[in-house]
């Protein structure tokens, strides 16, 4: 008897915990999952470890790394060691506009590399983690832009012209920090293996000062979830 083969999808994965979520969120509709990670010069480079470890624990087919050089620009706390990272209260994160943490054109960067990767494989989905609610103010994680760059795959890709719509999926756009960890909770992430802090150990281990370190806090608190990686 034929079956059906699974879709494909390209997973954006970074090691944190809204990518890992992400993935088993794609993994949850049924999609066969192909991840794509970046070593773009962060500092925080323990997340390319945590990124490869997550795609393996949740049945990703291929995990590939694309080497970037995103230093050569700058402009951003995550690749110019010269700029401070910046240790902020929640309010701050909240009203303090667009942070120093803001690598410029960073998603357009990524999803513009997992759509090629997808037109390779014949691939109509990718799936990325980005949240417009407990964020820190970057630009290209807002659904317009997510409508935009969809739109702009299906005018500028041989799979789009032939009729095959190419969608972006970002299944976290909406949903709070705490909610994205109950999600992932029921789906079975082990956040044990996420590191989410901006200027991370070798080890992964958090400072627990930074943006994204207080963002996961908070999340984590909402959700009533312990944290297990305070643990490490």
């Amino acid at each position: 008897m034929k079956t059906h083969a699974q879709p494909k999808a390209v997973v954006l994965v970074s090691g944190g915990l809204d990518s890992a979520t992400t993935l088993a969120i794609a993994k949850e509709k049924g999609f066969e999952t192909y991840t794509l990670a970046f070593d773009y010069g962060q500092r925080h480079r323990s997340e390319l470890f945590a990124a490869e470890i997550i795609s393996r624990a949740l049945g990703a087919v291929e995990h590939k790394v694309v080497h970037l050089d995103l230093n050569l620009i700058g402009g951003s706390a995550l690749t110019d060691s010269a700029i401070a990272v910046p240790e902020r209260g929640i309010e701050q994160i909240e009203h303090g506009g667009i942070p120093v943490t803001y690598v410029p054109a960073r998603n357009t960067i990524f999803l513009s590399i997992a759509l090629g990767w997808a037109e390779v494989l014949g691939a109509n989905d990718i799936f990325i983690g980005v949240n417009a609610v407990d964020y820190s103010g970057y630009p290209d994680c807002r659904p317009e832009y997510i409508a935009a760059f969809q739109k702009m795959a299906g005018l500028a890709t041989r799979a789009g012209v032939e009729g095959h719509k190419m969608t972006i999926h970002a299944p976290l756009i909406y949903l709070t920090k705490g909610a994205i960890i109950n999600k992932g909770s029921q789906l079975g992430v082990d956040y044990r293996l996420t590191v989410s802090c901006y200027q991370a150990d070798e080890r992964g281990r958090a400072c627990g000062r930074c943006d994204s370190c207080q963002l996961r806090k908070q999340g984590f608190i909402e959700s009533g979830v312990i944290d297990p990686t305070v643990y490490r």
